[in-house]
């Protein structure tokens, strides 16, 4: 079964007073340029971010970041390919920031993934990330989620939504409606599942021409209005 667009678009402006009102409200992806113009260590910390964020509650990592961003010299990989465990276990000194040894252990390896790409590639990391297709958003993922560390799950996506890359998010509010709507019998963890959301996301943006994030936004608003 296909999400009829005509649908997905008056259901949601329903919920609005205005259309200015329900695009200020729908969230706008990076331009590939801008993608581009961020720096590889803007591309790690946002790893980093992501990768401490999960299982903690969002705004107490955020509210220590900027510690995060001191203590480990702004996550340039270069450098913080370097680190020895040594070094990671002085960290656990620093009340400053989350000492979760394990997760402190990914900048390293994160920002080897990210050296690696860019020696394989012969551009920049968010070179890399700002020339992938949207059609194929779960081939990043994947990918993300092969050679990344702590990327699987709901992190590749969350991470990609932190550094401006369009994509969707698999929300329970999402995947509700994807259920709903026959593409999926449940939360798509199998490639098969996967590749049928991203079939009709692909469908909805041909339809519409707008971008996965705000398709995303826009089935989960079906479910619930947050009004």
């Amino acid at each position: 079964m296909a999400l009829d667009y005509r649908w997905l678009q008056d259901t949601v402006r329903d919920r609005f007073d205005s259309d200015d009102a329900m695009e200020a409200f729908l969230p706008r992806p990076l331009t590939p340029d801008q993608l581009k113009q961020l720096g590889d260590d803007r591309y790690l910390s946002a790893i980093s971010l992501r990768v401490f964020r999960a299982g903690m509650k969002h705004s107490v990592v955020d509210a220590k970041w900027p510690a995060f961003e001191e203590a480990f010299w702004g996550f340039d990989p270069e450098t913080m390919v370097l680190l020895t465990p040594e070094q990671i276990d002085g960290y656990m000194n620093n009340e400053r920031i989350i000492r979760h040894r394990t997760k402190m252990q990914t900048i390293p390896r994160n920002a080897q993934f990210i050296l690696d790409i860019r020696q394989e590639q012969g551009t920049s990391f968010g070179e890399f990330i700002a020339d992938w297709p949207s059609h194929d958003i779960i081939g990043l993922w994947r990918l993300l989620a092969r050679r990344g560390a702590r990327l699987g799950g709901r992190s590749a996506a969350g991470f990609l939504r932190l550094v401006g890359k369009d994509t969707f998010l698999l929300t329970s509010d999402v995947v509700a409606r994807l259920v709903a709507a026959g593409i999926v019998d449940q939360a798509p963890t199998s490639q098969r599942d996967k590749q049928r959301v991203q079939d009709a996301f692909n469908e909805l943006q041909q339809a519409s021409g707008r971008p996965l994030c705000q398709l995303s936004a826009m089935l989960s608003l079906t479910i619930n209005p947050r009004f």
